[in-house]
């Protein structure tokens, strides 16, 4: 009978793990709406709604983009803290003097940091419009 208590209290850990590890991956993904078509990392992205997934330590990290299961733009990023977090996932974007709009920054529904767009290997984060979903 220890051997079964020892065996259950293994699998259990395993359990435990292996969901503690899911939701910490969870926790570095999260929608983007964009209302326009918008630069990000060189490449104009259309209008629509896109899923991003970030991995890194500390604040710089790898940003992802994907639109379904296709990757579509990949730059750095930087988590930023909000000290009052966005009521809605929204993006915030910079018009550019050609009319065409770059992605700032991304902030995320009730979370006190917001993932700011490194372009060109400068903060990219500026003042702009949001827009949100």
């Amino acid at each position: 009978m220890k051997s079964y208590l020892g065996s259950s209290a293994k699998s259990l850990f395993l359990v435990i793990a292996l969901l503690a590890a899911g939701s910490a991956f969870a926790a570095n993904k999260g929608s983007l709406n964009l209302q326009h078509a918008t630069n990000v990392a060189g490449k104009q992205l259309p209008e629509g709604s896109y899923t991003v997934q970030w991995d890194g330590s500390g604040d710089q990290v790898d940003l992802k983009i994907y639109q379904g299961k296709n990757l579509v733009a990949s730059t750095p990023a930087k988590v930023l803290k909000v000290d009052h977090p966005a009521g809605s996932n929204s993006a915030v974007v910079v018009a550019n003097s050609d009319k065409t709009y770059s992605l700032s920054e991304i902030r995320f529904a009730n979370k006190k940091f917001a993932l700011g767009i490194m372009s060109d290997g400068g903060s990219g984060m500026g003042a702009g419009g949001g827009s949100g979903n």
